[in-house]
């Protein structure tokens, strides 16, 4: 940890006296408890219809309050681990993230829904390894950088390994299919290799390879391509390949400059399918209007900069492995959000993603609070060098 001559009382005093970064804790208490009403709200229709064949009212609810505070467990956790084990083990936790891709795959493991075989089930909950493979790219893509800082020039001893790893990583998920979740960790891949300097022309040449691989996987498959076209035009056909997303603009219609009232959406009641996850920012602009999307996104914009910013102190104070592992979270909360909130306005193709730290969701919402816990552990470390001690 800090130092091994440091008691855990002096440990924490020493914590205390440094204090952590404020705006980075109020923001994420506020879309953690705003995710908690939302959640509520908007899956209480279904947990309604459940009652009548046995089941709870509060299902939705419990489920998600039970993943987060195992998300909060972790955070803490993670705020009490130094950065330089999270890096000596991120060949691991990536070989572990691939190993899980690999057996949900396999019938009798893997659980299907949806026709997608992504989750683990057991005692009755279920586990994304997708979720968790997003933070051990984040892990491993900075920690790869950093060893492969003097090659990341060359396209063979620089790009290339990289690259190979995280091909199989993607056709594993396009084998569930998942391919929201490729495009993200695609995202942080690429984000760490241009932060860790790689030469601009491979990394523009990549950029342009990685868009025609993006519309051939598109036009590869009729289900994605209807769902490209659907979302250029969801009147075209609004009860069926535009059916979501139809009913997504007219929540946001509904809920006008001030919305509803919390609880007053009536797309939630069985129009808008996964009003409670890939679609709860509808419902948020139904019931809380423009004004309640603003500040959700605002908030969003403002909890991305601020982990830049841990991420910039941390490059001061030359801890490299620090500073990408911030910037790599920010890619993976800032892009996941932006193509969610996309999908939500029909800017973008629907992708199946959540929104981080709001949407239920049990596997994303650990894994979000686990990457947050890591940024305040980032953050503290820097603080303690900025006063002049040791780690």
């Amino acid at each position: 940890m800090i130092d091994r001559k440091l008691s855990n009382s002096a440990s924490s005093q020493l914590q205390s006296r440094l204090g952590f970064d404020e705006i980075l804790f109020w923001l994420t208490i506020t879309l953690l408890g705003l995710g908690v009403v939302m959640v509520f709200s908007s899956s209480i229709a279904l947990a309604e219809n459940s009652v009548l064949s046995g089941g709870n009212l509060y299902q939705y609810l419990t489920r998600h309050l039970l993943a987060l505070c195992i998300g909060v467990s972790l955070a803490l956790v993670a705020t009490q681990v130094s950065v330089k084990y999270w890096q000596n083990f991120a060949p691991l936790l990536f070989l572990l993230g691939l190993v899980m891709l690999f057996l949900v795959l396999i019938p009798g493991i893997g659980h299907e829904a949806n026709y997608s075989r992504r989750w683990f089930r057991f005692a009755g909950l279920s586990f994304q390894p997708s979720e968790f493979m997003k933070f051990a790219v984040v892990i491993y893509a900075a920690d790869y950088t950093i060893r492969k800082a003097s090659h990341m020039s060359s396209i063979r001893n620089g790009f290339m390994p990289l690259f190979g790893v995280m091909l199989v990583t993607g056709v594993l998920l396009l084998l569930e299919p998942d391919f929201g979740s490729f495009v993200v960790i695609t995202a942080i891949a690429m984000g760490a290799l241009f932060l860790g300097g790689m030469n601009w022309r491979w990394f523009a040449t990549l950029t342009v390879l990685l868009c025609v691989a993006f519309v051939a996987l598109i036009f590869s498959s009729e289900y994605r391509t209807e769902r490209v076209f659907g979302f250029m035009n969801p009147w075209a056909d609004p009860f069926n390949t535009g059916y979501q997303l139809s009913h997504a603009l007219m929540a946001f219609g509904s809920g006008g400059i001030f919305g509803v009232g919390l609880g007053g959406s009536i797309e939630k009641l069985f129009y808008l399918p996964e009003a409670h996850t890939d679609f709860i920012l509808a419902v948020i602009g139904e019931e809380m209007g423009f004004v309640g999307v603003a500040l959700t996104v605002a908030a969003f914009g403002w909890l991305v900069l601020r982990m830049i910013m841990i991420g910039n102190q941390a490059a001061r104070l030359e801890r490299y492995f620090s500073s990408l592992v911030a910037y790599g979270v920010s890619v993976w909360i800032g892009v996941q959000s932006l193509i969610n909130m996309g999908v939500n306005v029909g800017l973008l193709p629907t992708k199946g993603l959540t929104l981080p730290l709001l949407s239920f969701g049990g596997s994303g919402l650990m894994m979000n609070c686990l990457a947050i816990g890591v940024l305040f552990r980032i953050d503290y470390e820097n603080r303690i060098l900025m006063k002049g001690m040791s780690l």
